[in-house]
């Protein structure tokens, strides 16, 4: 099963606008390096449905006038501005919560459960739980709980990863699954029910000295079909696909002891459209 998994809408544009939370800080990559072939095959066969689910991040008005849309086929000139529009109004525990119901808000619903489902807090049991009862309809949150603690929990699966039993990292090495949206893409909407799928890259493995298991990047596209319920879009189920992948640039792979600290000092970020 994927590590991640199955664990933003601006006037129908189809492009991505992020603001960054006040008091975080952001990072930004240079060129992305092709994950190893094992490496890939990985993450696609920890494939825990969909990718196993979390929290991301993102206001200047610009491009399209309210109540046009640019032609699907050529992005806005302003495609990436900020909309102006705050993305989510509250959290439960780590996770944004209290989305636009509009399209807009089910983009920014998407790509924020994307990070959320697609974090460390999966791999252990206590915030897994919280965190799949926070992004899950009610309806299906039971089941979810049960099916992605198979996945999740299991001993074979974090012993391959090179976790422990409890889904933490072993002492002097740091856990890295951090899911990074490139852009969203509202498939169908109504009011009550929204399908978007998200573009993104995902950085796992295990940094330090002694790992076995190196971070690599990979690059996934997963659809969220998202219901409108208790005042906030929530997620009833995921599919995943691989790709779109870009061609990796010769870059040299940084230092164990860099990555660990690059994961530890930059924050996260808000996702919105």
């Amino acid at each position: 099963m994927s590590p991640g998994d199955e664990h933003d809408g601006y006037g129908g544009s189809g492009q991505t606008r992020t603001r960054l939370p006040e008091g975080n800080t952001g990072d930004v990559h240079g060129g992305t390096r092709r994950p190893a072939r094992s490496s890939r095959s990985l993450l696609a066969g920890l494939g825990v449905v969909a990718l196993l689910v979390a929290a991301i991040a993102f206001a200047n008005r610009g491009g399209t006038p309210a109540g046009t849309s640019p032609s699907p086929d050529t992005p806005g000139k302003a495609a990436t501005a900020p909309t102006g529009t705050r993305p989510v109004t509250d959290t439960d525990g780590t996770v944004p919560t209290g989305y636009a119901h509009d399209e807009q808000g089910a983009q920014s619903a998407a790509a924020n459960y994307a990070v959320a489902l697609g974090s460390t807090d999966m791999y252990q049991k206590g915030p897994r739980e919280a965190l799949i009862r926070s992004v899950y309809a009610p309806e299906v949150a039971d089941a979810r709980v049960t099916d992605l603690d198979k996945g999740y929990g299991d001993k074979t699966l974090l012993g391959r990863i090179g976790l422990q039993e409890n889904g933490t990292a072993p002492q002097g090495l740091t856990f890295v699954a951090r899911t990074i949206p490139v852009g969203t893409k509202a498939e169908k909407y109504t009011p009550e029910r929204a399908t978007v799928s998200v573009w993104h890259s995902y950085l796992f493995g295990l940094a330090g000295d002694e790992s076995k298991n190196p971070v690599s990047e990979a690059w996934y596209t997963k659809t969220y079909e998202l219901r409108w319920t208790q005042g906030d879009w929530k997620v009833v189920d995921v599919r995943q696909k691989d790709g779109p992948v870009p061609v990796g640039r010769d870059q040299r792979a940084s230092a164990a002891q860099e990555m660990a600290d690059a994961v530890e000092q930059f924050g996260g970020f808000t996702y919105a459209r």
